[in-house]
């Protein structure tokens, strides 16, 4: 190696950031879109981050033992061990950004040696130019860089686009068909790369809401990938059997069935055990967890056709904010490049702030939406879940409690119908198209919202393929 290169490489730092990861796994989701293995100068490096990835993509842990098992032949036990000694780092970002700039320079300084040669070819002059700038370009063209596109290749996507919406069996929907026929109007469903909000206050129904839409993809064979965060994944499956099935969850959580409602919960647990649906319900994740679990899912299933966070402010963060704001701000941003990357729609639930109870209207608007305000620039839906009747009960509530204090009686004006009650979808941004309300019905022992026009219970025993 020459004098002018041996200033181009950190083995040191090489070493710093490979030890970073085997302490931390997560470490290699936050560098993903940083470096790759041809960015470590010493091949030994490369190899051992090659591995890791390999780790990854196999859904093996990213440790000592599976880390030699990938390296396979290729494993050098010295240079190994100099990194198991090599202490670890804080901010791996940090190191992987000045890696790369290590990289892009070698890379320069090849391409520089290589003028003298091509210069000698006999190549007109322009076009020696057009391909040493081609390759210099190329250097910081990677992941996340963007992409260029010309106006006869954006024509050439738009027709692939309308084709594709021709040929579709509901020519109103473009995205991923929601379920909700005025919904699919509104929206044209949920587009490739966009980031939908649902927000409510406790108790509205967002996650049965957003598992209603879970269960129309799914029919539709379709992959689904859920980060439950609040939910296990054995109650989650039980509301989308309740709702698929029209047995009461009460009496599906506690066994008290006939043979009827048996074979029915037979059959489409059969149906559902066919499915591509894929839970996260660790109870904790950063948006380098989900970034690192997504890729590798739809890398395995490019059937996967939405992702769905419930909900956004249960996710951690590892960044070096201590304003939550500016957290939910980086969370927001980094969930809309995830829909971009993927060319998915990505589905985060978000809870609303509790101030908006104390107003005469508690139908909410985009600044009920707690913690930043970024959720709302990010986001390419925002839609609201209200139920009135959850706040006409409150009232009847404390009617009640305040005659009791006060030793009078009150008899309550308002009965709450606990099998169905009316329900609204407020539309509160939707970038491509107009906002507004949609009224549905909800049916809470079913876990589940249904059209106005499909509220009885027996329309909605179905177990399609």
């Amino acid at each position: 190696m020459n004098e002018i290169n041996s200033n181009l490489y950190d083995l040191d730092m090489e070493r710093s950031i490979l030890s970073a990861i085997l302490f931390e796994q997560d470490n290699l989701g936050e560098i993903y879109d940083i470096i790759d293995a041809k960015d470590f100068y010493l091949k030994g490096h490369a190899d051992i981050f090659l591995a890791m990835q390999s780790c990854l993509n196999s859904d093996d842990p990213v440790d000592i033992a599976f880390v030699k098992k990938h390296l396979g032949a290729k494993f050098d036990e010295e240079v190994f061990n100099s990194v198991l000694t090599t202490n670890s780092i804080l901010d791996i970002k940090k190191y992987a950004t000045e890696l790369k700039e290590f990289s892009i320079k070698r890379a320069l300084v090849k391409v520089a040696n290589q003028i003298p040669s091509k210069v000698n070819e006999n190549k007109p002059g322009r076009d020696m130019v057009d391909e040493i700038s081609s390759e210099i370009y190329s250097l910081v063209d990677g992941v996340g860089s963007g992409v260029i596109k010309n106006a006869k290749e954006i024509v050439t996507d738009l027709i692939e686009e309308l084709n594709k919406q021709k040929l579709a069996k509901d020519h109103d929907v473009v995205g991923l068909d929601t379920g909700f026929r005025e919904l699919n109007e509104r929206t044209k469903g949920f587009k490739d790369g966009d980031l939908v909000i649902i927000a409510a206050r406790p108790g509205m129904g967002k996650t049965t809401f957003v598992l209603n839409l879970v269960q129309k993809v799914l029919d539709q064979n379709l992959g689904v990938v859920f980060f439950s965060l609040e939910m296990p994944a054995t109650q989650l499956m039980l509301r989308l059997l309740s709702a698929k099935t029209s047995i009461n969850l009460q009496n599906l959580m506690t066994s008290d069935m006939d043979n009827d409602e048996i074979e029915r919960l037979s059959n489409a647990c059969d149906m559902m055990s066919q499915k591509k649906l894929f839970v996260y319900d660790s109870g904790n994740a950063t948006i380098h967890q989900v970034r690192t679990q997504m890729r590798k899912l739809k890398s395995a299933h490019p059937e996967i056709k939405l992702c769905v966070i419930d909900y956004i402010g249960l996710m951690t963060n590892s960044s070096a904010y201590s304003d939550r704001h500016l957290q939910i701000a980086e969370i927001s941003r980094g969930l809309k490049l995830l829909a971009r990357e993927l060319n998915l729609p990505v589905v985060a639930l978000s809870q609303l702030n509790r101030s908006l109870e104390s107003g005469a209207n508690k139908r909410p608007m985009l600044s009920d939406l707690r913690e930043s305000g970024a959720i709302e620039q990010d986001a390419d839906t925002i839609l609201f879940v209200y139920r009135n009747e959850v706040y006409l009960e409150q009232e009847e509530n404390e009617k009640i409690q305040k005659a009791k204090l006060e030793g009078k009686e009150y008899t309550p004006k308002f009965n709450r119908n606990k099998v169905e009650e009316s329900a609204e979808i407020i539309i509160g941004k939707n970038r491509n198209g107009p906002t507004g309300t949609i009224e549905l019905v909800f049916q809470s022992i079913y876990t589940r919202f249904v059209e106005k026009t499909h509220n009885h219970p027996a329309e909605m025993v179905t177990f399609e393929g």
